[in-house]
C-alpha cells in the first residue's frame, strides 16, 4: 500500500499510525503479509503514477485522484471489495464523488467541509452585532461586504481573507461559485467555468471585495495558510475555513464563531466538501487480501483514531455518529452536519487534475483583471483537456 502523510511534524508523522494498523491487521490475518509506504502529499500521486506506469502498480492507494485510473479500468470496484454493510457505511455523498457511471472507484479516506470562521472579539468591536450584542456573521454577499468594510474602518489588517493564491484555490473558487448557484460542472458533467454565474460571482468579488481593498492582501498572491495564519493571530476579521482551523485558532487564543458560508442572497445550503480517496488495483490476485484489508482499515477504531489525530472530517456514517456523541468532538458537529449535501470536486473527472492545476495559476487574475477573459481561458483548457482525456467508463 501506498498511503498520504498528514503530518507537519516527526511527531505525528502518518507512518506511525499505518505501521500501527497494519501490526493489529497481520496479528488477526496471520497469512497475509501487508506493506505499507507513507509518502508527503507532494509526492504521493507522482510516487503512484511513476509506479502504475512501470506496471508496479501498489495494491491499494491512499491519493488524491483515483479517476484516471478507472477510465484505464485499472481498478477493483468497492462491490468486488468490500461487504455490503461497510460499502453503504459511506456518507452517500462522498460515495457518489467516488463513482463513475453509478459504480464506486474511488473509496473515501478523510473529508472536510467549509464553513465560515469569524473573530468575534473584532466583530464586537467594529459593531457587527445583532440586537443582543453578540456578534452577528453575514448571511449574504452583501453583509459580508457590509462587515468587512466595518471591519476595515476599525483597523483590522486582514477585514476578510481571501485566498486565490496558487496552494489551493480551488477551494476558494469552488465556494464562491456555488454561493451564486454556479460550480465547475453541470449536471451531467460538462465543464461551465465561464458561466454567466461564475463570471458575475468573480466581477462581484473584483469590484466589491478586492477593488475597496477589504481583503487587505492581493488575493492573487494569498494562499489559505496565510489567511489562516492571519487569523490564528487575530488579524483577521472573518474568512472560510476547515476544521483544522479550529486546532490552529484554539492555539492562537481566538474567540472565534462559526457559521454557515454566506451566498448571494442567503447561507449556502450546500457547501463545499473535499475528500481524499483510496483504491485498489487490479493486481496479483491479490482482491482478497486488499479486500480484507480495507474492511479493516474501515473498522471504526481505525477510522475515528486517525481523524481524532489530524482532526479530520469520518466518510463514514458509523464515524460520524461515534463522534456526533463524541463531547470532546463538539466543535466539529457544525461540520458534520454539512457533510451530507455538501458538493465535491469534478474528481470522477480524467481532466480534473489538469484543470486544477491550470486553475492555480491564473484564478487569482479574475479578481485583479476582467473576470470574464480568465474565465473563458481556463473553459477552453478544460474542454481541450477533456476531449483529449480518457474519459471514465
Amino acid at each position: 500500500m501506498i498511503a498520504a502523510n498528514y503530518g507537519d511534524t516527526s511527531a505525528n508523522d502518518s507512518q506511525a499510525y499505518w505501521n500501527n494498523v497494519a501490526s493489529a491487521f497481520q496479528k488477526k490475518y496471520s497469512g497475509i503479509s501487508i506493506d505499507i509506504q507513507v509518502y508527503d502529499w507532494t509526492e504521493v500521486d507522482k510516487k503512484v503514477a511513476q509506479l502504475v506506469a512501470a506496471g508496479k502498480a501498489p495494491d491499494i492507494a491512499q491519493c488524491g485522484a483515483y479517476a484516471d485510473y478507472a477510465a484505464r479500468n485499472a481498478l477493483y470496484s468497492a462491490d468486488q471489495l468490500l461487504s455490503v454493510s461497510v460499502e453503504a457505511d459511506f456518507i452517500s455523498s462522498m460515495a457518489d464523488a467516488g463513482s463513475v457511471n453509478h459504480t464506486q472507484y474511488g473509496m473515501p479516506f478523510v473529508s472536510s467541509a467549509r464553513m465560515l470562521f469569524y473573530n468575534k472579539t473584532l466583530f464586537k468591536q467594529a459593531g457587527i452585532v445583532d440586537a443582543q450584542g453578540q456578534a452577528a456573521p453575514p448571511k449574504t454577499w452583501d453583509e459580508l461586504k457590509s462587515a468587512a468594510t466595518k471591519l476595515k474602518a476599525a483597523g483590522v489588517k486582514v477585514p476578510f481573507g481571501l485566498p486565490f493564491g496558487p496552494e489551493e484555490p480551488a477551494a476558494e473558487t469552488m465556494i464562491w461559485m456555488l454561493g451564486n448557484g454556479g460550480g465547475y460542472t453541470d449536471d451531467v458533467g460538462s465543464y461551465t467555468i465561464d458561466s454567466p454565474q461564475n463570471i458575475e460571482t468573480f466581477q462581484w468579488i473584483k469590484a466589491n471585495l478586492v477593488d475597496t481593498q477589504l481583503t487587505g492582501t492581493d488575493p492573487a498572491k494569498t494562499n489559505r495558510q496565510d489567511v489562516f495564519d492571519a487569523f490564528s493571530r487575530g488579524q483577521c476579521g472573518f474568512l472560510n475555513g476547515h476544521p483544522t482551523l479550529i486546532q490552529e485558532a484554539d492555539k492562537g487564543h481566538i474567540d472565534y464563531g462559526i457559521a454557515k458560508i454566506p451566498g448571494k442572497n442567503g447561507p449556502l445550503t450546500s457547501t463545499l466538501g473535499v475528500a481524499d480517496w483510496v483504491m485498489a488495483f487490479k493486481r496479483n490476485g491479490n482482491a482478497s487480501a486488499a479486500g480484507k484489508f480495507l474492511e479493516f482499515m474501515y473498522s471504526a477504531q481505525n477510522t475515528l483514531t486517525f481523524l481524532k489525530e489530524y482532526e479530520l472530517q469520518p466518510v463514514t456514517v458509523s464515524a460520524s455518529s461515534a463522534m456526533r456523541t463524541d463531547p470532546s468532538q463538539k466543535k466539529i458537529w457544525p461540520f458534520l452536519d454539512e457533510l451530507p449535501n455538501a458538493q465535491f470536486y469534478p474528481d470522477d473527472k480524467t481532466s480534473w487534475g489538469p484543470v486544477n492545476a491550470a486553475l492555480k495559476q491564473v484564478i487569482g487574475k479574475a479578481v485583479t483583471q476582467d473576470p470574464s477573459g480568465v474565465l473563458t481561458s481556463l473553459q477552453r483548457t478544460a474542454e481541450a483537456d477533456d476531449s483529449t482525456s480518457t474519459t471514465a467508463k
